[in-house]
Protein backbone atom coordinates (compact mmCIF):
# COMPACT_ATOMS: atom_id res chain seq x y z
CA UNK A 1 0.00 0.00 0.00
CA UNK A 2 2.36 2.32 0.88
CA UNK A 3 4.00 1.88 -2.56
CA UNK A 4 1.21 2.49 -4.03
CA UNK A 5 0.72 5.83 -2.10
CA UNK A 6 4.27 6.57 -3.35
CA UNK A 7 3.55 5.80 -6.77
CA UNK A 8 0.62 7.95 -6.46
CA UNK A 9 1.93 10.59 -4.90
CA UNK A 10 4.73 10.78 -7.95
CA UNK A 11 1.64 10.70 -10.43
CA UNK A 12 0.54 13.76 -8.76
CA UNK A 13 3.65 15.92 -8.59
CA UNK A 14 4.48 15.26 -12.59
CA UNK A 15 0.94 16.50 -13.34
CA UNK A 16 1.36 19.18 -11.27
CA UNK A 17 4.81 19.60 -12.79
CA UNK A 18 3.75 19.79 -16.16
CA UNK A 19 1.12 22.20 -15.96
CA UNK A 20 2.79 24.97 -17.36
CA UNK A 21 3.01 23.03 -20.71
CA UNK A 22 0.22 21.42 -20.42
CA UNK A 23 -1.24 25.18 -20.49
CA UNK A 24 0.36 26.27 -23.32
CA UNK A 25 -0.41 23.36 -25.40
CA UNK A 26 -4.21 23.28 -24.60
CA UNK A 27 -4.10 26.93 -25.29
CA UNK A 28 -3.23 26.35 -28.89
CA UNK A 29 -5.83 23.18 -29.34
CA UNK A 30 -8.98 24.80 -27.86
CA UNK A 31 -10.91 23.38 -30.98
CA UNK A 32 -10.16 20.46 -29.71
CA UNK A 33 -11.04 20.71 -25.71
CA UNK A 34 -14.62 22.29 -26.44
CA UNK A 35 -16.39 18.88 -27.89
CA UNK A 36 -16.95 17.85 -30.78
CA UNK A 37 -16.15 19.62 -34.35
CA UNK A 38 -15.51 19.03 -37.63
CA UNK A 39 -11.67 18.67 -38.48
CA UNK A 40 -10.77 22.11 -41.20
CA UNK A 41 -7.45 23.42 -41.83
CA UNK A 42 -7.47 25.72 -39.21
CA UNK A 43 -7.85 23.48 -36.67
CA UNK A 44 -4.87 21.69 -37.90
CA UNK A 45 -3.14 24.85 -38.18
CA UNK A 46 -3.70 25.50 -35.31
CA UNK A 47 -2.55 22.29 -33.52
CA UNK A 48 0.83 22.13 -35.41
CA UNK A 49 1.53 25.98 -33.86
CA UNK A 50 0.12 24.60 -30.47
CA UNK A 51 2.59 22.01 -30.42
CA UNK A 52 5.90 23.85 -32.17
CA UNK A 53 5.28 25.93 -29.15
CA UNK A 54 6.22 23.51 -26.42
CA UNK A 55 9.37 22.58 -28.22
CA UNK A 56 8.25 19.05 -29.33
CA UNK A 57 10.37 19.35 -32.53
CA UNK A 58 10.15 19.89 -36.10
CA UNK A 59 10.71 16.36 -36.75
CA UNK A 60 8.25 15.31 -34.31
CA UNK A 61 5.76 18.00 -35.61
CA UNK A 62 5.83 17.06 -39.33
CA UNK A 63 5.72 12.68 -38.67
CA UNK A 64 2.72 13.27 -36.04
CA UNK A 65 0.72 16.25 -38.06
CA UNK A 66 1.15 13.66 -41.48
CA UNK A 67 -0.34 11.00 -40.08
CA UNK A 68 -3.22 13.10 -38.17
CA UNK A 69 -3.69 14.73 -41.44
CA UNK A 70 -3.56 11.54 -43.96
CA UNK A 71 -6.07 9.49 -41.00
CA UNK A 72 -8.74 12.81 -41.53
CA UNK A 73 -8.64 12.11 -45.39
CA UNK A 74 -8.86 8.38 -45.07
CA UNK A 75 -12.23 9.38 -42.96
CA UNK A 76 -10.83 7.64 -39.46
CA UNK A 77 -11.15 11.39 -37.64
CA UNK A 78 -14.82 12.27 -37.94
CA UNK A 79 -14.47 15.10 -35.29
CA UNK A 80 -12.03 17.05 -32.92
CA UNK A 81 -12.55 14.55 -30.16
CA UNK A 82 -11.47 12.12 -32.13
CA UNK A 83 -8.46 14.08 -33.21
CA UNK A 84 -7.03 14.59 -29.88
CA UNK A 85 -7.31 10.90 -29.01
CA UNK A 86 -5.25 9.81 -32.02
CA UNK A 87 -2.67 12.72 -30.86
CA UNK A 88 -2.80 11.57 -27.35
CA UNK A 89 -1.87 7.94 -28.85
CA UNK A 90 0.78 9.28 -31.77
CA UNK A 91 2.71 10.86 -28.97
CA UNK A 92 2.82 8.25 -26.43
CA UNK A 93 3.67 5.93 -29.63
CA UNK A 94 6.67 8.84 -30.05
CA UNK A 95 8.02 8.39 -26.58
CA UNK A 96 7.33 4.65 -25.94
CA UNK A 97 10.47 3.29 -27.22
CA UNK A 98 12.55 5.56 -25.19
CA UNK A 99 11.21 4.61 -21.96
CA UNK A 100 13.45 2.55 -20.13
CA UNK A 101 14.28 1.06 -16.54
CA UNK A 102 17.34 2.15 -14.48
CA UNK A 103 19.07 -0.59 -13.70
CA UNK A 104 22.07 -1.48 -11.69
CA UNK A 105 23.82 -4.93 -12.45
CA UNK A 106 24.81 -6.53 -9.20
CA UNK A 107 27.62 -8.70 -10.94
CA UNK A 108 29.54 -5.47 -11.96
CA UNK A 109 31.03 -4.33 -8.88
CA UNK A 110 31.53 -1.29 -8.17
CA UNK A 111 29.33 -0.40 -11.03
CA UNK A 112 30.04 3.17 -11.80
CA UNK A 113 27.83 5.68 -12.91
CA UNK A 114 29.14 8.94 -14.29
CA UNK A 115 26.88 12.20 -13.76
CA UNK A 116 27.16 14.92 -16.45
CA UNK A 117 25.60 18.30 -17.38
CA UNK A 118 26.28 21.76 -17.36
CA UNK A 119 25.86 23.82 -14.09
CA UNK A 120 22.30 24.68 -13.01
CA UNK A 121 20.90 21.68 -14.40
CA UNK A 122 20.21 19.87 -11.13
CA UNK A 123 22.93 17.51 -11.40
CA UNK A 124 24.52 17.79 -8.13
CA UNK A 125 20.52 17.36 -6.12
CA UNK A 126 20.10 14.82 -9.00
CA UNK A 127 23.19 12.73 -7.82
CA UNK A 128 21.68 12.47 -4.39
CA UNK A 129 18.24 11.88 -4.93
CA UNK A 130 19.41 8.77 -7.25
CA UNK A 131 21.58 7.74 -4.19
CA UNK A 132 19.04 7.88 -1.84
CA UNK A 133 16.52 5.65 -4.30
CA UNK A 134 19.29 3.19 -5.27
CA UNK A 135 20.27 2.98 -1.11
CA UNK A 136 16.79 1.78 -0.35
CA UNK A 137 16.64 -0.85 -3.22
CA UNK A 138 19.30 -2.16 -0.74
CA UNK A 139 22.43 -1.67 -2.44
CA UNK A 140 25.82 -0.20 -1.17
CA UNK A 141 26.56 3.18 -2.29
CA UNK A 142 29.13 5.75 -2.91
CA UNK A 143 29.50 9.25 -3.77
CA UNK A 144 32.21 10.86 -6.00
CA UNK A 145 32.21 14.72 -5.26
CA UNK A 146 34.13 15.36 -9.09
CA UNK A 147 32.66 18.85 -9.38
CA UNK A 148 35.72 20.25 -8.17
CA UNK A 149 35.57 23.79 -9.47
CA UNK A 150 32.27 24.89 -8.61
CA UNK A 151 31.77 26.84 -5.68
CA UNK A 152 30.05 24.81 -3.16
CA UNK A 153 29.33 21.57 -4.97
CA UNK A 154 31.58 19.53 -3.16
CA UNK A 155 29.64 21.03 0.11
CA UNK A 156 26.39 20.25 -1.66
CA UNK A 157 27.12 16.69 -2.38
CA UNK A 158 28.27 15.85 1.28
CA UNK A 159 25.22 17.00 2.41
CA UNK A 160 22.94 14.98 0.27
CA UNK A 161 25.60 12.35 1.50
CA UNK A 162 24.75 12.87 5.22
CA UNK A 163 21.06 12.84 4.52
CA UNK A 164 20.71 9.79 2.71
CA UNK A 165 23.83 8.45 5.64
CA UNK A 166 26.09 7.76 2.06
CA UNK A 167 29.95 8.16 2.31
CA UNK A 168 31.18 10.79 -0.15
CA UNK A 169 34.66 10.81 -1.70
CA UNK A 170 36.02 14.12 -2.04
CA UNK A 171 39.16 16.75 -2.13
CA UNK A 172 39.83 20.28 -2.15
CA UNK A 173 37.98 22.45 -4.26
CA UNK A 174 40.16 22.94 -7.44
CA UNK A 175 41.07 19.57 -7.00
CA UNK A 176 41.66 17.01 -10.09
CA UNK A 177 38.43 15.68 -11.13
CA UNK A 178 39.69 12.37 -12.43
CA UNK A 179 41.66 12.07 -9.34
CA UNK A 180 39.04 12.18 -7.37
CA UNK A 181 36.88 9.60 -8.96
CA UNK A 182 39.44 7.28 -9.82
CA UNK A 183 39.93 7.69 -5.83
CA UNK A 184 36.41 6.98 -5.02
CA UNK A 185 36.43 3.60 -7.41
CA UNK A 186 39.38 2.35 -5.32
CA UNK A 187 37.80 3.14 -2.08
CA UNK A 188 34.50 1.29 -3.69
CA UNK A 189 36.40 -1.59 -4.37
CA UNK A 190 38.43 -1.70 -1.17
CA UNK A 191 35.23 -1.99 0.38
CA UNK A 192 32.93 -3.78 -1.78
CA UNK A 193 30.70 -1.30 -2.73
CA UNK A 194 27.87 -2.03 -5.48
CA UNK A 195 27.68 1.54 -6.94
CA UNK A 196 29.48 4.23 -7.40
CA UNK A 197 28.00 7.67 -8.45
CA UNK A 198 30.34 10.13 -9.85
CA UNK A 199 29.63 13.96 -9.82
CA UNK A 200 31.38 15.70 -12.48
CA UNK A 201 32.58 19.22 -13.75
CA UNK A 202 29.86 20.95 -15.54
CA UNK A 203 31.05 25.05 -16.19
CA UNK A 204 29.50 26.51 -19.25
CA UNK A 205 33.23 28.18 -19.89
CA UNK A 206 35.56 26.41 -21.78
CA UNK A 207 33.61 24.33 -22.83
CA UNK A 208 36.25 22.39 -25.09
CA UNK A 209 38.18 22.29 -21.82
CA UNK A 210 35.65 20.67 -20.04
CA UNK A 211 35.08 18.14 -22.81
CA UNK A 212 38.45 16.98 -22.95
CA UNK A 213 38.61 16.65 -19.01
CA UNK A 214 35.23 14.50 -18.97
CA UNK A 215 36.93 12.09 -21.55
CA UNK A 216 40.28 11.65 -19.20
CA UNK A 217 38.20 10.85 -16.13
CA UNK A 218 36.72 8.22 -18.76
CA UNK A 219 39.69 7.41 -19.45
CA UNK A 220 41.68 7.47 -16.03
CA UNK A 221 38.82 5.44 -14.70
CA UNK A 222 38.71 2.70 -17.45
CA UNK A 223 42.37 1.76 -16.55
CA UNK A 224 40.89 0.06 -13.34
CA UNK A 225 37.90 -0.93 -14.80
CA UNK A 226 37.96 -1.44 -18.37
CA UNK A 227 33.76 -1.63 -18.74
CA UNK A 228 33.45 1.37 -16.77
CA UNK A 229 31.66 3.87 -16.58
CA UNK A 230 28.51 1.33 -16.53
CA UNK A 231 26.25 4.50 -17.51
CA UNK A 232 26.66 7.64 -18.15
CA UNK A 233 23.61 10.07 -17.18
CA UNK A 234 23.07 13.60 -19.02
CA UNK A 235 21.22 15.83 -16.38
CA UNK A 236 19.30 18.51 -18.49
CA UNK A 237 17.18 21.14 -17.87
CA UNK A 238 13.58 21.07 -19.02
CA UNK A 239 13.37 24.62 -19.67
CA UNK A 240 16.20 25.12 -21.95
CA UNK A 241 14.39 23.96 -24.95
CA UNK A 242 15.72 23.32 -28.36
CA UNK A 243 19.79 24.07 -26.54
CA UNK A 244 18.96 20.45 -24.87
CA UNK A 245 19.68 19.15 -28.19
CA UNK A 246 23.14 20.67 -29.01
CA UNK A 247 23.71 19.53 -25.65
CA UNK A 248 23.51 16.28 -26.04
CA UNK A 249 24.91 16.09 -28.90
CA UNK A 250 28.21 17.69 -27.19
CA UNK A 251 28.56 15.73 -24.11
CA UNK A 252 27.72 12.09 -25.78
CA UNK A 253 30.76 13.15 -28.23
CA UNK A 254 32.52 13.57 -24.89
CA UNK A 255 31.84 10.49 -22.95
CA UNK A 256 29.45 8.59 -25.00
CA UNK A 257 25.86 8.68 -23.49
CA UNK A 258 24.02 5.72 -22.19
CA UNK A 259 20.41 7.74 -20.49
CA UNK A 260 18.86 11.11 -19.47
CA UNK A 261 17.67 12.79 -17.08
CA UNK A 262 15.09 15.86 -17.69
CA UNK A 263 14.87 17.83 -14.30
CA UNK A 264 12.89 21.09 -13.47
CA UNK A 265 9.74 20.59 -15.64
CA UNK A 266 7.57 22.29 -12.87
CA UNK A 267 9.42 25.38 -14.02
CA UNK A 268 8.98 25.25 -17.42
CA UNK A 269 6.06 25.31 -20.83
CA UNK A 270 8.80 23.92 -22.96
CA UNK A 271 8.66 20.11 -21.50
CA UNK A 272 7.51 19.09 -25.19
CA UNK A 273 11.44 18.70 -26.21
CA UNK A 274 11.51 15.48 -24.38
CA UNK A 275 10.14 14.22 -27.85
CA UNK A 276 12.69 16.51 -29.98
CA UNK A 277 15.73 14.69 -27.39
CA UNK A 278 14.86 11.51 -27.95
CA UNK A 279 13.63 11.08 -31.62
CA UNK A 280 17.30 12.89 -32.50
CA UNK A 281 19.91 11.68 -30.01
CA UNK A 282 18.27 7.74 -29.94
CA UNK A 283 18.92 7.97 -25.97
CA UNK A 284 16.33 6.68 -23.41
CA UNK A 285 15.25 8.93 -20.46
CA UNK A 286 15.51 7.16 -16.90
CA UNK A 287 13.95 9.92 -15.24
CA UNK A 288 11.94 13.39 -15.00
CA UNK A 289 12.30 15.72 -12.27
CA UNK A 290 9.66 17.48 -10.57
CA UNK A 291 10.84 19.35 -7.61
CA UNK A 292 13.43 19.64 -4.99
CA UNK A 293 12.42 16.76 -2.77
CA UNK A 294 14.38 13.48 -2.37
CA UNK A 295 10.93 12.02 -3.69
CA UNK A 296 10.73 14.09 -6.83
CA UNK A 297 13.18 11.94 -9.32
CA UNK A 298 10.58 10.48 -11.24
CA UNK A 299 11.10 7.06 -13.10
CA UNK A 300 9.95 7.94 -16.95
CA UNK A 301 7.05 6.28 -18.05
CA UNK A 302 5.67 7.59 -21.62
CA UNK A 303 2.09 6.77 -20.63
CA UNK A 304 2.26 9.46 -17.46
CA UNK A 305 3.90 11.91 -19.16
CA UNK A 306 1.59 11.77 -22.38
CA UNK A 307 -1.98 11.75 -19.43
CA UNK A 308 0.36 14.56 -17.67
CA UNK A 309 0.94 16.69 -20.92
CA UNK A 310 -2.42 16.00 -22.46
CA UNK A 311 -5.16 14.82 -20.59
CA UNK A 312 -8.30 12.71 -21.99
CA UNK A 313 -11.19 13.94 -22.76
CA UNK A 314 -14.20 13.40 -20.23
CA UNK A 315 -17.30 12.54 -21.55
CA UNK A 316 -19.99 14.75 -19.32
Amino acid sequence: MAAEEKSGGLWRRLKAGLARTREQLSTGIGNLLLGAKAIDAEVLDELEMALLSTDVGMETVQSVMEELTSRVKRKELNDTIALHQALRELLRQRLLPFERPFEVDRSRKPFVVFVVGVNGAGKTTTIGKLAGLLKSQGLNVMLAAGDTFRAAAVEQLQAWGTRNEIPVIAQAQGADSASVIFDAVQAATARGADVVIADTAGRLQAKQNLMEELAKIRRVVARMLPDAPHETLLVMDGGVGQNALSQVREFDNAVPLTGLVVTKLDGTAKAGVLFAVTQASGKPIYFVGVGESVDDLEPFTADKFVDALLPALTTA
